[in-house]
């Protein structure tokens, strides 16, 4: 109950925060949209001239867009941080967050959010929705594939991120990983060669975040929704030992911040 107060908090503070200017948080947002609109477009056109991709169509490659859209958004509302772990402990900011009675890894990831990503969150929403007006019915299914989604978003970025305590200034490569994660997610699993689809299911488990649950919004199975669960607690899990385990190698940045 502690850690869901604080996330609330934030969340209610970042968003306060956001409201102040709402000349510049509806830009960002409507820049956001846009921006998915334009890769949505591309697919449109993609499917024009080819019915099926690997028996994967139109329909089904918008689920998956909105379905990695709107897990994409909800994570870096949520926990903002996410793409920033590197950085901050890198810079020596994690100093703050240990200091603080909260868990660290939570307060570091919802401390701060991302603008852009409401855009991204109601672009997904919104696209499932219009794409197919009967699918209010799996609207719950599809908030809950969302949630797990990013869920798996937020883990993989911290694992990325982690590699700091080891590597040092490695936010690079922190970013390349999120972006490959990411962009991966954004193409059905199956258009791809056995070694990279392999790779998709393990190294960078992007066919988690958008592939599999667009399979379970077009066909559900319990058994295939059991296992992304397990993934998905799975990859937390991993997450939280990476982060543990790295705070033992970390050397204080010994920074003196005021924040208000």
């Amino acid at each position: 109950m502690k850690t869901l107060r604080l996330i609330s908090s934030y969340l209610r503070h970042n968003l306060m925060s956001a409201m102040a200017y709402r000349g510049a948080f509806a830009l960002q947002v409507f820049g956001m949209l846009l921006n998915d609109v334009m890769l949505l477009f591309f697919w449109t056109i993609l499917f024009s001239h080819f019915p099926a991709l690997q028996g994967w169509t139109l329909r089904d490659v918008v689920t998956l867009y909105a379905v990695v859209a709107f897990g994409f958004g909800l994570a870096t509302i949520v926990c903002g941080n996410a793409g920033r772990v590197a950085h901050v402990i890198a810079s020596g900011d994690l100093d703050y967050y240990l200091a603080l009675p909260a868990d660290p890894l939570v307060h570091l990831l919802v401390s701060r959010t991302s603008l852009p990503a409401w855009g991204d969150a109601l672009f997904g929403l919104v696209v499932y929705l219009v794409a197919a007006p009967e699918r209010w019915t799996t609207l719950p299914l599809f908030l809950l594939l969302g949630v797990l989604s990013a869920l798996i978003f937020v883990a993989f970025s911290v694992i990325a991120g982690a590699l700091a305590f080891w590597v040092g200034q490695s936010q690079n490569l922190a970013m390349q990983l999120q972006n490959a994660m990411l962009t991966f997610g954004l193409y059905p699993v199956d258009i791809f060669p056995g070694l990279v689809r392999v790779l998709l299911y393990t190294l960078i488990p992007a066919a988690f975040v958008g592939s599999v649950p667009a399979l379970l919004l077009a066909e559900f199975d319990w058994g295939r929704l059991a296992g992304l669960f397990l993934v998905t607690v799975a990859l937390l899990l991993v997450a939280r030992g990476v982060f543990a385990l790295g705070l033992r190698r970390y050397e204080s940045g010994n920074l003196v911040t005021t924040r208000g």
